[in-house]
């Protein structure tokens, strides 16, 4: 799993964790959960992408399919740059070898946000498989976000304003599609829009 982060070139997301192995025999499987999630701001081990989050997981937030999923993600794996200050981890529920819970972000790109996840166990370690959806949508709070990372990057500033405002216009369902759809093309769309716009 690695670290959640905005910046990708013209407005291409990736969710970014960062994951840590977690702890002794004597641990529930909630408290398990738990510590993988709030430890995943702090992995920095390349290692981590293939032992710590499912090859779909990878997928859908480094945006790759197969082998290049692994490479982004070990690629990246040790950029702490926008890394949240703390998460909390809420609603655990274990059904077997699935479980879900909430992630709330303090700090990073996701400030603000609470994340829906779902992870599965495999030979008894538990691994980030899927994240579902916003259990809490705090759509200012993306929209700077997004406008921050672009500037950062020494974005044109006519373009970053529109990209911000085009956030601030999506309804909860396509912000999900751009930020956890696991496509780039709902992203590419909006800046293309916004090119476009600045073209006319």
């Amino acid at each position: 799993m690695k670290k959640l982060h905005l910046l990708l070139p013209l407005a291409l997301l990736a969710l970014v964790f960062g994951l840590v192995a977690c702890g002794g025999s004597d641990e529930s499987d909630e408290d398990k959960i738990v510590n993988v999630i709030e430890t995943s701001v702090t992995g920095s081990d390349p290692a981590d992408c293939k032992e710590l989050a499912t090859q779909a997981f990878l997928e859908q937030t480094e945006l790759e399919q197969g082998a290049e999923a692994v490479k982004s993600c070990e690629a990246s794996a040790e950029d702490t740059s926008d890394d949240p200050d703390s998460v909390e981890v809420s609603e655990v529920e274990v059904d077997g070898a699935a479980a879900t819970a909430n992630v709330a972000f303090t700090g990073g790109g996701f400030d603000g946000q609470v994340i829906s996840l779902s992870l599965v166990e495999e030979d008894g370690d538990w691994k980030l498989d899927e994240l579902t959806g916003f259990a809490k949508f705090d759509q200012e709070k993306l929209a700077s976000a997004f406008e921050e990372a672009f500037a950062d990057e020494d974005g044109n500033p006519q373009l970053v304003t529109c990209f911000g405002e085009t956030i601030r216009g999506l309804s909860k369902a396509q912000a999900e599609e751009i930020v956890i759809g696991g496509s780039p093309r709902p992203i590419e769309e909006v800046a293309e829009g916004c090119i476009e716009g600045l073209e006319e």
